[in-house]
């Protein structure tokens, strides 16, 4: 298979009863007299209301490509060449076909072209750095800066776990024996150990499944961490996005997913959005012949793990990712694990190169799932809940910044107006946070802050409204 790069959102309006080879029709005509491709055709959009519409639901479906839907207000607020009051007065918005186009965030390329029943225009689809990830912020600061961006928890490894992984460091003459920390990651979750593979970290075990599960039609829930698509596109595959809305708190809706998807990718909670999906409504997704890829690369972040899939054997294709780098501190270490079924972890083993995971990660990661580890996991879990609900109370002062959705993670994700240019005042102030525009499904009004301590948060609070002070003027 080819690689797969987004291209062009083909926005779309029509008359009720608008027909699929109308809306067709129009479609080609217009890329054809641009000199466009359908090939490069990465979604049609169109007004929420517009979306059960059976003439532009079919041309999505016969153009192989999903249809998003915008609410009508949100569309209003996008700026269009050629507005119509008429539209306006119909749909809310003053021009279906262009706003839809734009609302993704790219540049019109062909403006509104009508046929009797119906309408489109033509914009560049928004390419999101997939690559980019929170150290980015921070990288080349020399510490000058408090760290917000990267999820990692502060203050960590702590002292016992520093002094496990340096009394491990004798022992490097050795090659790797990853017998015990498998046993004991296995006994954490009350599962055989042949349903264990240990990784270095969660990025590693993305790697594994573009490449080895042999997936045909794979399917990304987005907003989330980009190192699924990014691994699978690296592998050849064309990857489909369910976009979720932060009109519906970036909740998942179970009927979005393609029924014939053989590979479905979610964080829990997720990243960035710190959203907890319910346990069953991701087991719901489960389907014979389909691998179900929960991320919970966090999920030892949320008190009592509730909604964790992690030891479930009931769930046919299950498979879990969880890394042991967010809370320990470990992302220069690199240690995570997979928890599937054995013909799957098989698989997966078998793509590995030989000793993936060091003897000091092997070492860590029998600590971090002790008794008296998962114990202090539990007790900073808890406090991070404590934390977060002071950091969300103290943005909740501010008119600008509004939360989407119910934040269950280690960070919290905010939309405000004018987000680069407050982030690169924050940055001024002392605070790296994240940007949110990478992430496939939002764009670049939203940033995405991690949770520290009262004290911490105090000043970034402070710096904020300095920043949105400044950014007002």
């Amino acid at each position: 298979m080819g690689e797969y790069v987004t291209k062009l959102v083909v926005g779309v309006g029509g008359r009720a009863g608008v027909s699929v080879a109308e809306v067709c029709a129009l479609v080609e005509e217009t890329l054809r007299g641009a000199g466009l491709s359908t090939g490069a055709v990465a979604a049609l959009a169109t007004v929420e209301s517009k979306t059960l519409e059976a003439g532009i639901a079919g041309a999505a479906e016969r153009f192989g490509v999903p249809l998003i839907g915008y609410p009508a207000e949100e569309l209003a607020q996008i700026s269009v060449p050629h507005p119509s009051g008429a539209v306006r007065e119909a749909t809310g918005t003053a021009s279906v076909a262009e706003a839809a186009a734009l609302a993704g965030g790219g540049e019109l390329l062909v403006p509104k072209r009508r046929s009797v029943a119906a309408t489109c225009a033509v914009a560049t689809a928004q390419e999101h750095d997939l690559r980019h990830h929170g150290d980015a912020e921070v990288v080349d600061a020399g510490g000058a800066l408090v760290d917000l961006a990267v999820n990692v928890r502060s203050d960590t490894p702590p002292p016992w776990l520093r002094r496990r992984i340096a009394d491990s460091l004798g022992s490097l003459a050795a090659y790797p024996d990853g017998r015990a920390a498998r046993a004991a990651v296995a006994a954490r979750h009350g599962l055989p150990v042949e349903r264990v593979l240990l990784t270095a970290g969660a990025a590693e075990a993305f790697v594994l499944i573009a490449r080895a599960l042999g997936a045909v039609r794979p399917v990304v829930v987005h907003p989330q961490f980009t190192e699924p698509e990014a691994a699978l596109r690296d592998a050849g595959h064309r990857v489909e996005r369910v976009v979720l809305r932060a009109a519906d708190g970036f909740r998942l809706d179970p009927a979005a997913v393609p029924e014939d998807a053989d590979l479905v990718v979610v964080g829990n909670p997720t990243n960035p959005t710190s959203v907890l999906h319910p346990a069953g409504l991701l087991a719901a997704l489960a389907r014979p012949g389909r691998l179900l890829v929960v991320d919970e690369a966090f999920m030892d972040a949320v008190p009592g793990e509730r909604e964790a899939l992690a030891g479930r054997m009931d769930v046919p294709g299950l498979v879990v990712l969880r890394s042991l780098t967010k809370t320990w501190g470990l992302a220069g270490l690199r240690i995570g694990y997979v928890l599937a079924e054995p013909e799957v972890i098989g698989k997966l083993a078998a793509a590995q190169p030989l000793w993936p995971v060091s003897t000091p990660a092997l070492v860590a990661a029998e600590a971090c799932v002790a008794p008296a580890a998962l114990a202090e996991a539990e007790e900073a879990a808890r406090r991070i809940a404590v934390d977060r609900a002071h950091l969300l109370a103290g943005l909740a002062e501010f008119e600008e910044i509004s939360v989407a959705g119910v934040a269950e993670g280690p960070f919290v994700l905010i939309r405000v107006a004018g987000a680069a240019e407050v982030r690169t005042r924050l940055r001024a102030l002392g605070f790296a946070v994240r940007r949110g525009d990478t992430f496939p499904g939002l764009d670049s009004s939203w940033l995405r802050l991690a949770v520290r301590d009262r004290a911490t948060t105090g000043r970034l609070l402070q710096a904020l409204d300095h920043a949105l002070t400044l950014a007002a003027r």
